[in-house]
This record gives C-alpha cells, sequence and structure tokens, in this order.
C-alpha cells in the first residue's frame, strides 16, 4: 500500500493538472457513483489526508463536491494530455476519468471511490489521526493516541490510522530499526515515544519530493532500506539476518522485518 508521501506527491501532481480549470467529462465507474455527472465543475483543489486523495470541485451554482479515492494496495493515478494512449492498465481496472480540455485524470484499481458534498468530508477522514505531512500535523496529539493503548505494540500503534496518518508498513519496519525497538514490543515500555513518532514524520517528509523511497542515505540501488522487504538477508549494521514475521490479527495483519540483534526483544 503506497506510504503517505506517495499519496502526498499523487495529491500534487493532481492539484497541479486539474485546479483552476473546468471539468469537460468524468466518468465514475462504481455502481453508486456511475450516474454522477462532474460536467462543468471547477476544480477546486486536490489535497491528501494521510492516505486518502481529495478531489474539491466547486458546481455553477457554487455546491462544493468532492471526489475522494484511496489507492489501495496497487492504485494509481495517470495524467494523460489529448492523443496520449492510456497505459496505466486495462480499461476494467479504470475507477474514475476526471478530464479537462488539457488533461485527463485516470485513477487505476482505486480501493475506494467516493463522493460527497464537501462539507462532510469528515465522515470520510474525520477518524483520521494527525497527518504527518499535513497542515494538521500534531506531535503531541499523535504521541496521546498512541500511548491511549499501553499493551499494544507499538508496530500494530505506528500503522494505526487512527493514531497518525499517512505511515505505513515501509517506514514502520525502518523507523523501528533506526531507533533499535522491536515491533513486539509493548507501547508502555517504547523509550521516548515523540523521537519514534518524529522520525516517522522526518522520513516522509524527506522523502516526499522523489519517487524512492530512502531511509539508509544510500542512492545506490538496492541499498535504500535498512529492513524492509529484506527478509533472509545480513543486517547492514550487524550482519544478522534480518527475520519477518505477520504482525497484526486477521485482515489487520502485516509483515514486519526486523533484525533480531539490532532490534532486541
Amino acid at each position: 500500500m503506497p506510504e503517505g508521501d506517495t499519496v502526498w506527491r499523487a495529491a500534487r501532481r493532481l492539484h497541479a493538472a486539474l485546479a483552476g480549470h473546468r471539468l469537460t467529462a468524468t466518468d465514475l465507474r462504481h455502481p453508486r457513483w456511475a450516474t454522477v455527472d462532474l460536467r462543468s465543475h471547477l476544480v477546486s483543489e486536490t489535497v491528501s489526508r494521510g492516505k486518502h486523495l481529495l478531489t474539491r470541485t466547486v458546481a455553477d451554482d457554487s455546491t462544493a463536491v468532492t471526489v475522494h479515492t484511496h489507492l489501495g494496495m496497487d492504485g494509481s493515478w495517470w495524467l494523460y494530455r489529448p492523443g496520449d494512449r492510456w497505459r496505466g492498465g486495462s480499461d476494467h481496472e479504470i475507477r474514475v476519468v476526471l478530464a479537462t480540455s488539457a488533461i485527463t485524470a485516470v485513477g487505476y484499481r482505486l480501493k475506494t471511490v467516493t463522493v460527497v458534498p464537501t462539507e462532510r468530508e469528515s465522515e470520510l477522514v474525520g477518524h483520521l489521526g494527525p497527518d504527518l505531512l499535513g497542515p494538521d500535523w500534531d506531535l503531541a496529539e499523535a504521541v496521546r493516541r498512541i500511548e491511549a493503548a499501553p499493551e499494544r505494540t507499538i508496530g500494530e500503534a505506528l500503522l494505526d490510522q487512527r493514531n497518525l496518518a499517512g505511515i505505513g508498513n515501509l517506514y514502520r519496519a525502518e523507523v523501528l530499526f533506526l531507533r533499535g525497538l522491536s515491533p513486539w514490543r509493548p507501547v508502555r515500555d517504547v523509550p521516548d515515544l515523540p523521537g519514534v513518532v518524529e522520525l516517522s514524520r522526518r522520513l516522509l517528509v524527506a522523502n516526499r519530493e522523489r519517487p524512492d523511497q530512502i531511509t539508509t542515505g544510500s542512492l545506490r540501488t538496492g541499498e535504500h532500506h535498512w529492513v524492509y522487504r529484506r527478509a533472509g538477508k545480513p543486517c547492514r549494521r550487524c550482519g544478522v539476518r534480518i527475520r519477518s514475521a505477520d504482525l497484526g490479527d486477521g485482515t489487520q495483519a502485516r509483515r514486519a522485518y526486523w533484525c533480531p540483534h539490532c532490534q532486541p526483544a
């Protein structure tokens, strides 16, 4: 699933392409929203909220409507100019088309598509914690939310978007390695929790302007990460084999990566 920095970058691209322009064609390929017609709506902006994208439009009668999308595991937005060949996937994978006279934005494999009055956006994203890359970022509030469940593992707490919005499995693995914390350590036993949360934000901020998500400082291919997706390979610090296992219950379980020497239980 894309991390918050990837979604932030997608929002910026959509905003640059659509904002200030009127929609000339729209196609929402979702049973509930298939009849929605946003033609002639002026796109005011596209913003990210954690891992959610909000494209806000205004009709001629000043009615404000938001197209809310979530990329899920493998969704993406592509931008095309007139005459371009659409290359983002098969036609049956298209979920949303938003077109102006100059640009057509096509959303492929989107997990979520919702259309709501802009004033009701909070019904969709109001449950989210402070956004690591948003104007509402509040370190103290994010820490407070995590500390509210002291028995929970720090690995689960960091991925819970109700605590802080935007961090995903990649940054969870890398932050915990850099802080020397086992993903299974209870929140109550984490020293300097504010430092853990702030490091999460610093990594997303450092990578939001580029497609490569680098946590080691190395730009060389294959050297971008410390432990993420490196199970069975030697730790870059101590040489011990990186381990991986599912962390969480049921459908909420996500793969954790850690070095058993650098991140003792």
